[in-house]
Parts: C-alpha cells; sequence; structure tokens
C-alpha cells in the first residue's frame, strides 16, 4: 500500500511539472549568450561588425568620461609628460632604475639621503669587499702560500671590523631618523584634510572641512591616452588638492588592508579597515602625480591607480564649487547678520551710546 501511495504521489508531481512547463513559452527558458570582445555581431542596419570590448568592473569605458558643463566650470588640469609619472625603460633606461623626480621636500630630503650617503657608503663597501676577496684569492691560494698561516686571533683587525661598521651605522642613523621625524611632523590646525578610502577595487576621497565627496575609478585605456595620461594611471575623478599648502591625509579601507601611494610625492600609507591613519604632506608645484594602490588586496589589485591633482588656491575654491561644497567659512559669511545699524535703526557711537530716534539709511 505504502508503495502504492509513493508512485501516486510521484506521478502526480510529475504531471503538475509537465503541466507548468507548457503553460509557459519556450522563449522565457532560452538563454541568449551575450557577445565576448571581438566576437563578430550584425547591427540593426544589416551590417557585419566587431562586438565592444566591456568594460573591466570600476573602469570607465572610452567616450564615457564626463565633460565638465556649464560656464565657469572647473577644467581637469593637463599632465605634463614625464611628471609626477614613470619613465618607461625606452624614454629613459638609467631614469627608469632609480627614484622618481620629487615635488615634496620630504622627497627632495630622502632622495638627497639616498644619493649623497647611502649610494656612497653602499658603492665603498661593496668594493673593499670585493678587493679583500680577490685579495685573498690571489695572495693565500695553495700555489702563493703552500704553507697556511695559523694565526687565530688579531686584535687590531678585531677592533677595526667592530669600529668601523659602528661607525657607519651611525652616519646612516643622523639622516635616516631626521626623515623619520620629518615624515610624523604633526599637520596645523589650519590643514586641509583629504580622507582616502580604499575599496575593492577603487579609491573615494572625502574632503569633511568643504563638504566633498567623491569616487575615482580607472580611465580605459583609449580614454588615458587620448588625455596624454599613462594608461592604468589615469583616473576619471581625480584627488584636487592646493599647492605649497599643508595637506592632512587620512587613509582607512572598507574592505581589506590597501596602501596610498604616490612615489613622486613621497607619500605611502596604509589603509586599514576600522583604522584611521594621519600624515602630513606639502606639494611644492602644481600638477598631476600619479600613484597606485601598493598593498595586495585582490584580484583587481593592479587596477585602483592614483592620482593628485595640485592646483592655485583659486583652482581649488574654483573645483570645490563645482563639487557642489564650500570652503570653510563661507557658510557663517553667508548667514551672518547685517551690521546692527542698518537691521534696527539704531546707531552705535564709539563709546557705545545707542541713539534710538536715529532712523535706518
Amino acid at each position: 500500500m505504502g508503495q502504492a501511495l509513493a508512485r501516486f504521489q510521484i506521478a502526480l508531481f510529475a504531471a503538475l511539472a509537465m503541466a507548468m512547463i507548457a503553460a509557459f513559452p519556450a522563449s522565457a527558458f532560452a538563454q541568449v549568450d551575450a557577445p565576448s570582445d571581438g566576437d563578430t555581431v550584425v547591427s540593426p542596419d544589416g551590417q557585419l561588425g566587431e562586438a565592444p570590448r566591456s568594460a573591466m568592473p570600476g573602469e570607465v569605458v572610452a567616450g564615457e568620461t564626463d565633460a565638465p558643463e556649464g560656464e565657469g566650470a572647473y577644467t581637469p588640469m593637463e599632465p605634463t609628460q614625464g611628471k609626477g609619472m614613470p619613465t618607461s625603460y625606452e624614454e629613459d633606461a638609467f631614469k627608469s632604475m632609480t627614484f622618481q623626480d620629487q615635488y615634496s621636500k620630504d622627497g627632495d630630503y630622502a632622495v638627497w639621503m639616498h644619493d649623497a650617503i647611502l649610494l656612497p657608503v653602499i658603492t665603498a663597501i661593496s668594493l673593499l669587499v670585493l678587493a679583500l676577496l680577490l685579495w685573498v684569492v690571489i695572495r693565500y691560494n695553495r700555489r702563493s702560500s703552500p704553507v697556511p698561516s695559523r694565526t687565530t686571533h688579531n686584535t687590531l683587525v678585531e677592533v677595526v671590523w667592530t669600529i668601523v661598521p659602528v661607525i657607519i651605522l651611525v652616519v646612516i642613523a643622523v639622516p635616516s631618523i631626521t626623515l623619520l621625524a620629518r615624515q610624523y611632523e604633526t599637520p596645523p590646525a589650519d590643514a586641509i584634510t583629504v580622507k582616502a578610502v580604499g575599496y575593492q577595487w577603487y579609491w573615494g576621497y572625502e574632503y569633511p572641512d568643504h563638504d566633498v565627496e567623491i569616487v575615482s575609478n580607472m580611465l580605459s585605456d583609449a580614454d588615458a591616452i587620448a588625455n596624454g595620461e599613462p594608461a592604468q594611471l589615469a583616473v576619471d575623478n581625480r584627488m584636487v588638492v592646493p599647492v605649497g599648502v599643508p595637506l592632512r591625509i587620512q587613509t582607512t579601507a572598507a574592505d581589506v588592508i590597501h596602501s596610498f601611494a604616490v612615489p613622486s610625492l613621497w607619500f605611502k600609507q596604509d589603509a586599514v579597515p576600522g583604522r584611521l591613519n594621519e600624515r602630513m604632506m606639502t606639494i611644492e608645484e602644481p600638477g598631476v602625480y600619479y600613484g597606485q594602490c601598493s598593498e595586495l588586496c585582490g584580484t583587481r589589485h593592479a587596477y585602483m591607480p592614483i592620482a593628485v591633482e595640485a592646483v592655485p588656491m583659486a583652482d581649488f575654491r574654483r573645483w570645490v564649487a563645482s563639487q557642489g561644497g564650500t570652503m570653510p567659512g563661507e557658510e557663517e559669511l553667508e548667514e551672518g547678520s547685517e551690521p546692527l545699524g542698518q537691521e534696527t535703526g539704531v546707531e552705535v557711537t564709539e563709546e557705545g551710546d545707542e541713539d534710538a530716534d536715529v532712523p535706518a539709511p
């Protein structure tokens, strides 16, 4: 009896399923594959052609970059070739293997320390060790010295190889600690605050003092090259800051650890979820400076570039206005009342006396 009931239930469910399938058109279950990049497709006018390249997540496709609208709209700065961007090996083989030109005081000091102290010390030590090795190989090989020396201790040698490294470390430590102290200098109270938030995989910039918040995504290669910018480093919305003004750069992240790094400004700071890191930066010259996330953060880690646009203060005010924000202090001026004599008709003398009968002008 139980088996017959089970077979009856299975037959009933199968009949209901067949009825539901028959009630719906076959097209409801058909799946149409979207054309892949480079596939041949037929246009509405009957012409054959290739399917357009699809944008990767977070990438702005060529031709979709919004241009400024309206009179007085802020126009993004055109980048200067070779300034604030990496140099390819084909352009300059030597420059491609060293630091980028620096546009901050900390960067200038760091490059000076590398060129004037670290590089000479490293070169001298390497040449000294090479010379000692060659001298030992030539002077104390089996042919030149068939009877090896049995000397086990040499006080002078031991003193020299202890004192000399200590002196070298002290020489390096002084500018190194100075550079660390400069990099962790506290921003002044009137510094402009920019909060860089790392996402998978793009950057967001918040200006808490200006009521501005933007999202920055990588431009397509076609748009970047058309704008005269390096491919995979250009973005649709740059981080715009004034030049010659202390900046309070705060970094954090919404998902995983990122790193906000701009080599030509000698700036690198981790963006950690749940933590707010802060560091001061001052850009010496106007320009567009490029960087990238420098912490492995996922599959599209290499495609979340950074573009910092440093402009004069007047242009920065114009940019803030174009983003619908305000400069600190402007709200108080707009909401402030007129002088007392114009509101009440009361004339206030220098001694503080009030003449209530004097009409308002």
